[in-house]
């Protein structure tokens, strides 16, 4: 297996605790049988941050792309860190976090939000529609929920997750919370 982190913090300095590397490394790689040199992570570090989009996308070219794309949706409907008004058709690039996600991960840092990076490193909204599957979760018990427009609403850069419903293979795992924000509830758990 090879895997490939969808984004990471851009961060300045190494000791940074709650870098997406270092949550990863904690919470899942260090337990997990994947060779280490078969995980990638964007370089949250790079001095080129260009030079270096451009190279990880064609890292998961050369391996043949990406079969599963397992995806969280923030709570303004932001994906991988792209976050709203960024571009739907946007390739892998550096982006500065919005407030709302500064202050949803804020948790992650001890500091609280003023250690929060400002940006991240993190693949395009296009490459999403590239990929072969796609499973999307959000639990409404953790945070508010843009579900309802990311599900049943129009496909816009206000809500990025929105593009998700372009893909024929998107799985969306809701818990009841969630489920009960979507207009069409009744109706899907008719057709399940």
């Amino acid at each position: 297996m090879t895997t490939f982190n969808l984004d990471e913090y851009s961060v300045w300095r190494r000791n940074t605790a709650s870098r997406i590397t270092a949550s990863c490394g904690e919470f899942y790689f260090s337990t997990s049988t994947i060779a280490k040199k078969n995980v990638n992570i964007p370089d949250g570090l790079a001095k080129d941050v260009p030079k270096f989009c451009a190279k990880y996308e064609k890292q998961i070219r050369a391996a043949g792309g990406i079969d599963l794309q397992v995806l969280g949706i923030g709570t303004d409907g932001h994906i991988g860190f792209n976050e709203p008004t960024s571009s739907l058709a946007s390739r892998t690039r550096i982006k500065t976090l919005t407030p709302q996600t500064r202050k949803d991960n804020a948790r992650f840092f001890s500091a609280a939000k003023k250690a929060v990076p400002h940006h991240c490193s993190r693949w395009a909204s296009a490459q999403f529609l590239m990929r072969d599957t796609i499973a999307a979760g959000v639990l409404a018990k953790i945070r508010r929920v843009p579900s309802p427009e990311a599900v049943e609403g129009p496909i816009t850069a206000m809500n990025p997750a929105s593009v998700l419903q372009l893909h024929p293979k998107t799985t969306v795992c809701l818990d009841e919370a969630a489920a009960s924000e979507l207009k069409l509830t009744e109706y899907y758990r008719w057709v399940f």
